[in-house]
């Protein structure tokens, strides 16, 4: 629902905040006042085209900006979430500037987005009626959402048909790829098997690469790790012209404990030099032992580093580590054992598929023959509210015809419309006028107000061109019938149709400072009566002419209460 609109430099609009009611909005004043000047503005933060003309004379920038309550509308909330826009407050802030320079800036909920983008959103907020719009009802997929949600069987075998249509589409689809692949099946056969092979016979170990590098680096360095090793022992156990490690360290202990007999501080370090004898001992054991054991062979060298170079091309080819090349042995092996049963697993896929597409026709032809229940229920309950709304001579009709098999079913949806007698009905985009679309609107909002979660605001612009008398009467009626169900904004010059309103804006032209603009008020109910006795009378309002405008609202307030009980 649009709760705000606020616009800054719109043609005649300087600067205009709007808060909208629930229900029925009747906006009126005289011709020219702005009014249609408004619905542009709304379009504008819905993704309407806007063009430099827009911008108020002497002005650099126009804005619009457009508060909406998003509670309960999963469609919006959706797509919202796709472009990662916050909305869990269920309130939607839409932003649009345009400036003399060609420069838009767009924010949805503080994130700019693009056009396009807005204008995908703003299809999901408010369906715009007016006599040069591309209505919503000209989509076929729109026409096709009025049957669905018409009936809860046809919704209901609707989603029935789109879980069995997801299950097949799926497995066609990944059938076809497999026989795509299948075209070159030998080839890709001879080079899997090839490289199973090449993996198998070099017999990897996991980790086995580490304690080679390490052996590599060992042998590399063997003349070097031989002489320290070699003057290591020596430190320890002396050589010819000097006392080795041990052989000291033991003197300083006998001096230490000879010393100790006369100072005691001297006594307490016998102790720890006697520990660290015994460590030092055990190095010198370590050392002797590996000195003992040296054996650098050559060749041994030369069979590491070609190992070494046989894992490097392997790791080039099929990953950056033995565990790596091995998990993509085991992945060629699978991909290997479901080629080799290629005709096999085919075989079975395309019996299931045949299931599935025997059980999607199934549903399928149980779906069609429910929406042409429905679609000539609906076309008979349309037909009759164009009539009441003075269209005596038009026909309309929901087709249903065959087509390939799609998400939403085995058929196309259809309007197919003709405004006088003896003319071929044709389809609705090919047929029928501005002021026709929108009763046409008006006429299928009404039949299916209650049952339509669709978007929650409707506009209609003018839809009283061209009527009067009962068949405005009529116009009246259902528009506040639908305002019982959704958010309705509406541009009347008939006192019958402003009289219903839940809430009455009049709009007015004034002069300030040498510029015209167009200002909004919203009335009060003495206000009221005296815009409606205008509209009805004229300029000349006279005490009958009020006393006539409070009965038409008193009626309207009856008529609507009785809507309510009915509702």
């Amino acid at each position: 629902m649009l709760k705000t609109l606020t616009v800054w430099n719109f043609a005649l609009l300087e600067h205009v905040e709007i808060e909208f009611s629930a229900g029925l909005n009747i906006l009126t004043g005289e011709t020219g006042a702005g009014k249609s000047i408004l619905i542009d503005a709304l379009g504008a933060v819905l993704g309407r085209r806007l063009t430099g003309d827009f911008i108020r004379t002497g002005c650099e920038w126009l804005r619009v900006e457009a508060v909406f309550d998003i509670s309960g509308q999963k469609d919006v909330k959706e797509i919202l979430s796709e472009q990662a826009i916050d909305a869990d407050e269920d309130t939607l802030i839409i932003t649009r500037q345009y400036t003399t320079k060609g420069k838009n800036s767009i924010l949805v909920n503080g994130c700019h987005v693009t056009i396009a983008f807005l204008k995908s959103l703003g299809e999901a907020l408010v369906d715009i009626h007016g006599q040069h719009e591309n209505l919503s009802i000209l989509k076929q997929d729109n026409q096709r959402y009025i049957v669905d949600h018409s009936n809860t069987k046809v919704y209901n075998q609707l989603k029935s048909y789109e879980m069995v249509f997801s299950k097949w589409k799926e497995l066609l689809t990944e059938i076809e790829e497999k026989k795509e692949k299948a075209a070159n099946l030998n080839e890709r056969l001879d080079m899997l098997r090839w490289q199973d092979q090449e993996i198998e016979q070099a017999q990897l170990t996991a980790g086995e690469e580490v304690e080679l590098e390490a052996d590599i680096k060992r042998l590399s360095n063997s003349e070097r790790i031989t002489e320290n090793v070699e003057k290591a022992y020596c430190l320890f156990d002396g050589t010819e012209e000097s006392e080795g490690i041990l052989s000291a360290v033991a003197r300083v202990r006998q001096c230490l404990e000879q010393a100790g007999r006369f100072e005691e501080q001297l006594s307490e370090l016998v102790q720890p030099l006697e520990d660290a004898s015994y460590q030092l001992q055990d190095i010198f054991y370590s050392v002797r032992n590996y000195k003992d054991a040296l054996d650098f062979d050559p060749k041994r060298l030369d069979d590491i580093q070609n190992r070494m170079d046989q894992i490097d091309k392997l790791r080039k080819k099929y990953g950056s580590t033995v565990e790596e090349v091995l998990q993509y042995q085991k992945k060629i092996r699978q991909e290997l054992e479901d080629m080799e049963n290629f005709d096999a697993n085919l075989e079975a896929d395309e019996q299931k598929l045949q299931v599935l597409h025997d059980s999607l026709m199934d549903e399928g032809n149980k779906l069609t023959e429910q929406r042409k229940t429905a679609a000539e229920k609906l076309s008979s309950s349309i037909q009759r509210q164009l009539k009441a709304l003075g269209m005596q001579s038009s026909q309309f009709r929901i087709m249903i015809s065959e087509s390939e098999p799609t998400l939403n079913g085995l058929d196309e949806v259809s309007i197919q419309f003709s405004a006088n007698e003896g003319e071929k009905e044709k389809s609705l985009a090919k047929t029928a006028s501005g002021g026709e679309l929108s009763r046409i609107a008006l006429a299928i909002k009404t039949v299916s107000a209650q049952n339509d979660d669709s978007v929650g605001s409707m506009v209609f612009d003018e839809i009283d061109t061209g009527i009067g008398g009962e068949t405005a009467q009529m116009v009246a009626e259902r528009i506040a019938w639908v305002g019982f169900f959704k958010q309705v904004l509406c541009i009347t010059h008939l006192p019958q149709i402003a009289c219903m309103a839940d809430a009455h804006y009049h709009l007015y032209k004034e002069v300030n400072e040498g510029k015209t603009v167009t200002s909004v008020k919203k009335l009060s109910r003495d206000e009221r009566i005296r815009e409606v006795a205008r509209m009805a009378s004229g300029k000349d309002i006279s005490k009958a002419a009020l006393t006539s405008a409070e009965e038409m609202i008193e009626h309207a307030y009856a008529r609507k209460e009785s809507f309510r009980k009915r509702k």
